[in-house]
């Protein structure tokens, strides 16, 4: 199989970008129950604002140049085409960093970071901090798609990363990553230890085993943790459930209604935001699901978790984690333990779950920070 890395350019046909505005102009909104509220799901008056804006505001064309001023490729990897951006620093002994996003996400999520941490002499900040950055879409999203077979977990998404990194010419390299993105990146602890310094996540999942006794220690913040944890898995992860068992019928929808996807992802930043993100930033993370057509094939990462899923063991490759104070779900420490070699742990009052969107300056700091810690 070729070893080819091919240029890509974004580059959306006008036709699609024409239909897209033309079914806007048809959405037929819900009727909502009077005086039922955010709490029951995305308001159609928020639905209404964001579409008016995407169909009348919003230009496509200068994000599509915001993407394109960054080298973009695309290789073949496992049978499997893998879109990425590679931005190399200006700073020759730099960290290679592989940088992955989750869902309902995309490589938008890290533009505001790209420029910090490939380049920290420009931004006020100690070249020895920089980093060259391989910033991949997931299989199955974006412009990694269509997805060619079933089997992308996130153990073969991670070696998959270890071999795009290999071929980049990358034989030391440290991983970050949110949401699915975190999950890889620790993957990539089993996947590639070698050559693996260390991971850094935004995002981490804590399970109590069940065991007698496991949580009696724990501060009332913890137990205000586990207690957050079994809200998500139990009221607010209605989506995962959904995308998790039934991915492809969710998605005729999804794939039908850009103002249905629209909502289906809008939901989710302004809920797992502290403040939401800027509104054309999210309208063009939207838009590259819709123009993509991902929706069913991001979903498949739902439906191979669920039926792969099992406890990791601990691996000596360094762990750093960054918790901020509105993620839907927060780490607790000690359980983290179990499954992670945790060298560096920082709370955040602000932010949420897209801290590269939301808070990019704390961000890069605890990301130079972790690796800047390690051997």
């Amino acid at each position: 199989m070729s070893e080819e890395i091919r240029t890509f350019r974004v580059d959306i046909p006008q036709a699609d970008l024409d239909d897209l505005r033309e079914r806007l102009s048809r959405t037929r909104l819900p009727v909502q129950t009077p005086g039922a509220g955010s709490e029951r799901g995305l308001t159609a008056a928020r639905l209404r604002e964001l579409a008016d804006h995407w169909a009348t505001g919003y230009d496509w064309r200068e994000h599509e140049a915001q993407l394109n001023a960054h080298p973009q490729y695309v290789t073949t990897i496992d049978s499997q085409d893998i879109h990425f951006l590679h931005v190399r620093s200006p700073e020759p002994d730099a960290t290679p960093l592989i940088l992955t996003h989750g869902w309902p996400s995309s490589v938008v999520e890290f533009l505001d970071v790209i420029g910090p941490l490939t380049d920290p002499r420009a931004h006020g900040g100690d070249p020895a901090d920089a980093f060259h950055l391989v910033i991949p879409s997931l299989p199955g999203y974006g412009f990694s798609a269509p997805l060619t077979g079933t089997g992308w977990t996130l153990a073969r998404i991670a070696r998959t990363w270890a071999t795009l990194m290999a071929r980049l010419g990358y034989d030391r390299y440290g991983a970050q990553g949110g949401d699915w993105g975190a999950g890889v990146s620790r993957e990539l602890r089993f996947a590639d230890p070698e050559h693996l310094i260390g991971v850094h996540v935004n995002y981490l999942m804590t399970f109590p085993t069940g065991e007698p006794g496991e949580l009696a220690g724990l501060s009332e913040s913890d137990q205000a943790r586990i207690e957050g944890l079994e809200r998500f898995t139990g009221e607010l992860g209605g989506y995962m459930a959904i995308q998790s068992t039934r991915p492809h019928t969710l998605a005729f929808g999804l794939a039908d209604s850009p103002a249905g996807q629209l909502a289906w992802i809008a939901e989710k930043f302004d809920d797992w935001t502290e403040a939401g993100v800027d509104r054309d930033r999210l309208l063009t993370d939207v838009s590259i699901y819709w123009l993509t057509n991902t929706a069913d094939s991001a979903a498949q990462l739902y439906w191979e978790f669920s039926h792969a899923w099992s406890m990791p063991e601990q691996s000596p490759v360094p762990v750093g984690v960054a918790v901020f104070a509105h993620d839907y779900v927060r780490p607790v420490r000690s359980l983290a333990e179990r499954t992670d070699k945790v060298v560096h742990w920082t709370e955040f009052a602000d932010g949420g779950h897209f801290p590269a969107m939301e808070q990019p300056e704390a961000l890069v700091a605890d990301i130079r920070a972790f690796f800047g810690g390690l051997d």
